[in-house]
């Protein structure tokens, strides 16, 4: 399986065999899977919806949305609860505006996912746990 490292990017096999959570980088050494959400820009993004093998939640936000900040804990209690089978990133809408433009946000946040760079799933407005754990629990299997 491949994984790109939430740290340098790289890409990584990582064997069935291995415990993914506690699989390091063989570039950076830095952890694959570290229980947190990584901020990322347009080419971080792209590189990991395209390039891992497993799916990826992204939380597109901005700092001055209520929402946002009342799903974040949410959203990190769930990449602590839920990695190494999702990969989860944040997207700062602010910072990076041709990425909410090409995906066309219009409300925030917005939490899509993504396999094998193909948009599989949207979902907007805040989410409490329990909501959030059961949406990401519905996905079909690759």
């Amino acid at each position: 399986m491949k994984i790109v490292c939430p740290h340098c990017l790289s890409v990584n096999r990582l064997g069935s065999d291995r415990d993914a959570r506690r699989a390091k980088c063989g570039k950076c050494t830095g952890r694959l899977f570290d229980g947190r959400t990584h901020a990322v820009d347009e080419a971080a993004f792209d590189r990991h919806i395209t390039r891992n093998e497993i799916p990826v939640v992204a939380d597109f936000w901005a700092e001055w949305c209520g929402p946002c900040k009342m799903t974040a804990p949410i959203f990190e209690a769930a990449t602590a609860e839920m990695e190494p089978a999702l990969r989860f990133v944040k997207v700062n809408t602010e910072a990076e505006p041709a990425l909410a433009a090409r995906f066309q946000i219009r409300s925030i946040p917005m939490l899509m996912i993504f396999r094998k760079g193909v948009l599989v799933a949207h979902r907007a407005g805040a989410l409490d746990r329990a909501t959030l754990r059961a949406w990401l629990g519905s996905l079909p299997a690759a």
